[in-house]
Parts: C-alpha cells; sequence; structure tokens
C-alpha cells in the first residue's frame, strides 16, 4: 500500500503531496517515515538550482546509506541528504544557524528543470530520491520561485505523514 507525505510551506500556506518509493528507496523511506512530521526553516539553492529544502539535526538510528541516488534531480523529486559536519563550511553552518550541530539531514524538494547537485568545494552531491510529488507541483513550483524572489525569511518547511 503506498505512503504519502504532505509538505507544506506553512507562511505561504501551499502544500503539496508526495508518493514514497518505498520499492526504489527503502531504507530512505522508513527512517524519513518513522522520523515525521519534520519541520524547520526553508533555503532556496544557490547552486543546485531550483531546489527549496530544510536542514533538521539527525533523526535515524542508522543512517539508510546511498540508495536510489542522483545528482540530476527533476521536477516533483523528494531528495534525502546527509551531511557530517565537516562537509558544511563554517559560514554556511553560521548562516544556517546549525553550527552546533555535528551534521545534518538535508531534507529537499526540487520544482523545476535543469538541477545539477554540484559543490564547488566538494564536488558531486548524491542525495537519495524518496519520493516524488504526485499532486499540487504546479501551485508549490510558484511558491518556490517566490522564496526565490521574495526571500525565505519566516517561512518554514513541513513535512508530514498524509492519509493518500
Amino acid at each position: 500500500m503506498p505512503r504519502y507525505m504532505s509538505i507544506t510551506l506553512e507562511k505561504r500556506g501551499v502544500s503539496c503531496v508526495a508518493e514514497l518509493l518505498d520499492k526504489d528507496a527503502p531504507r530512505t523511506c522508513e527512517v524519513v517515515w518513522q522520523a515525521l512530521p519534520q519541520a524547520g526553516p526553508v533555503h532556496h539553492a544557490k547552486y543546485a538550482r531550483n531546489e527549496i529544502y530544510t536542514m533538521v539535526p539527525h533523526f535515524a538510528a542508522q543512517e539508510p546509506g546511498q540508495e536510489n541516488p542522483t545528482v540530476t534531480p527533476i521536477p516533483g523529486d523528494v531528495v534525502y541528504f546527509s551531511f557530517h559536519g565537516g562537509m558544511l563550511d563554517r559560514e554556511f553552518k553560521e548562516e544556517k544557524d546549525i553550527h552546533e550541530l555535528p551534521g545534518v539531514i538535508d531534507l529537499a524538494i526540487f520544482y523545476g528543470r535543469n538541477n545539477l547537485l554540484l559543490n564547488g568545494d566538494v564536488g558531486w552531491v548524491p542525495g537519495n530520491v524518496y519520493a516524488t510529488i504526485v499532486e499540487g507541483l504546479d501551485r508549490m513550483a510558484e511558491a518556490c520561485n517566490d522564496v526565490w524572489r521574495s526571500g525565505s525569511v519566516g517561512e518554514r518547511l513541513v513535512y508530514d505523514r498524509h492519509a493518500g
């Protein structure tokens, strides 16, 4: 039976529904599902292009490892990244107010084309595609683009279980 999440830009009042890809990324789906709800300040990507994300403390007893990886996410991909503390530079950690954490989980959605997960400091940054947006991508993409144009201050990205 399929499992679903709602993903919401809280201040903008916009949500979409994503179906978990249990067959393609079973470990990632399970650790995320068990950790829901998750929420935090939203950020818009600088380099990856059409991406919004939030970073939260590590929540899995055991990291899922790499599965269903990509460096070229497509519109509607919901992606999990795990970064240890040394992966992120000091200024970035201070800017995102995560400098006290030993590492973070980055929960991201991609809302447009032509994304490339290449970091100038460390090279390719593959992420686990563990869900795909099946409802509300168009409206969410408009809201994500507004985060890019108008800013993210005061906005939160919320992931929660959805009945489906």
